[in-house]
């Protein structure tokens, strides 16, 4: 427990870093008609303070669904309200019914950036340093997994610069993960489902908790003691999703509209306020729902087959990164936000494999450079990746672990020799990663200061989108293989369904 003194200096770093990102620009900032994430979070606040519960989701005279419409599930909601109350108490003018629209002041955005902080603070901070602190390794990487993890720049421009309230359904996915690796799967399955009652896209990590805690209880015999677990599961996840639509299961039809304001599939891939955020961000098969989910499916499965038969937390912790990530390139109607979703498990995986955990963080922030530019974000981005990058070499010495068995490839080049003994030497991994870094600091560069030619007015992110994506489907197949290639031995308390480890 030593490694808790040095956690208030952590804490006051993370923090100080969030509050100076915060001081700059945000989503939508003077422009209107729509303006941007701050006015819709702020649009939420009034709404759900002024309106009764069921009238939040549908499209009414005093609720324009047009006009950022509530699409979050309803925790999301209680928080707004929550937020609505205290700000009621500062300016009635913040929430006022219509009037309030594009309200923008300093007080104001002090008040919404604080609300902000409280989140991270409230929720993801603390459940990061206490998955960090119990994660099996020395204590200078406990440490320095802890701080690299909160100065994840990719989390903390998005909420804390572009503003939004990502940390807390986050959060609640760390807790979710603790409560498993702490040997309380009620916990931890209680703490996920409040995950996805605040945002819905945390299903891009339903898969690994539903096939681990399946496998946990086969372990413990589903004619026994591992039925009853399963059971309990099951009660503690319907207790609380019953607890969270209760205002809204008096009437069929009012579920039925949360749930189409939640998955909007009938509005096809890309909707029109977004265009030009997500065009052509990812390769897809199709613009269809089926063929997406189709190869969603094919991504997933071999390393939801392996937890389910082997339930560990290691292979845990990995199917969170491959199935988030596969959910991230294949599914239907992603955001380039919704790369945040792989990045925390990645950040789970610091202490296990710094060097490709590092890469994977600066990756995925570079991948939303065409987002920060458009929120005025280039000097945070700058600032924030150059002081992870620098804190990570220092502190975790990723550069220094670059041979198979640190990158826990042992047993995979193994198996490839043994069938295919003249193979060719892998590429330095050292050299293409800084390979990779020269080209994110060239097309941050040219994203920056170039224009680009009349006929290709989005070139830069294009390219951005294409490199980002090379570079997450070989992420895709390093994790996949360190899943499937792993140990397979399970402890004698995950075998019997007792405490893991």
């Amino acid at each position: 427990m030593e490694e808790w003194s040095t956690v208030p200096l952590i804490v006051i770093i993370s923090l100080t870093v969030r509050w100076a990102v915060s001081l700059n620009s945000y989503s939508g900032a003077g422009k209107a008609p729509m303006f941007g994430d701050y006015e819709a979070q702020r649009h939420w606040q009034e709404v759900t303070y002024n309106l009764p519960a069921h009238q939040w989701y549908f499209n009414t005279s005093q609720n324009e669904l047009q006009y950022w419409g509530l699409d979050y599930p309803p925790l999301t909601a209680y928080h707004s309200l929550a937020c609505a109350y205290v700000a009621r108490l500062i300016n009635p003018d913040w929430i006022a019914l219509r009037t309030s629209r594009g309200y923008e002041s300093p007080a104001h955005k002090l008040f919404m950036r604080a609300t902000v902080l409280a989140a991270d603070v409230a929720v993801y901070i603390p459940a990061v340093l206490c998955y960090q602190q119990r994660c099996q390794a020395p204590r200078g990487k406990k440490v320095a997994a802890m701080l690299c993890a909160l100065l994840y720049p990719g989390l903390i421009l998005v909420d804390h610069g572009h503003f939004q309230y990502n940390s807390v359904s986050l959060g609640l996915g760390v807790w979710g993960a603790l409560g498993l690796a702490s040997g309380h799967p009620l916990l931890g399955s209680a703490a996920f489902c409040l995950a996805l009652n605040y945002k819905q896209m945390e299903l891009y990590h339903s898969l690994p908790f539903f096939c681990y805690l399946l496998g946990w209880c086969a372990r413990a015999g589903l004619r026994g003691r591992g039925l009853l677990w399963l059971l309990a599961v099951a009660v503690t996840v319907l207790t609380v999703f019953a607890a969270c639509w209760l205002p809204f299961l008096s009437d069929v039809a009012h579920v039925q509209q949360l749930l189409r304001r939640l998955f909007p599939v009938e509005r096809g891939l890309f909707e029109v306020r977004e265009l030009g955020e997500r065009l052509l961000y990812n390769v897809r098969l199709c613009s269809l729902p089926t063929p997406s989910a189709v190869a969603t499916l094919l991504s997933v499965l071999p390393g939801c087959l392996k937890l389910t038969v082997t339930p560990t937390l290691r292979g845990f912790r990995l199917a969170l990164v491959t199935c988030s990530l596969s959910f991230f390139l294949f599914s239907f109607q992603v955001h380039e936000k919704s790369i945040l979703l792989v990045a925390v498990p990645v950040c789970l995986l610091l202490h296990e494999v710094p060097f490709m955990a590092t890469w994977f963080l600066l990756v995925s922030t570079f991948s939303m450079l065409p987002l920060l530019l458009k929120d005025e974000l280039l000097l945070p981005y700058v600032v924030t990746s150059l002081t992870f990058l620098l804190a990570s070499t220092q502190l975790l010495r990723p550069l220094d672990s670059t041979s198979t068995v640190d990158l826990q490839l042992q047993s995979f080049s193994q198996c490839l020799r043994r069938y295919f003994p003249g193979l060719p030497a892998p590429p330095h991994l050292l050299k293409l990663f800084l390979l990779s870094m020269a080209g994110m600091v060239t097309l941050s560069l040219a994203s920056a200061v170039l224009v680009p030619p009349r006929t290709l007015p989005d070139l830069f992110p294009v390219l951005i989108s294409l490199f980002s994506c090379g570079h997450f489907l070989l992420f895709l197949m390093y994790f996949n293989i360190v899943l499937l290639w792993g140990p397979v031995t399970v402890t004698a308390n995950e075998r019997r369904g007792g405490k893991t480890k």
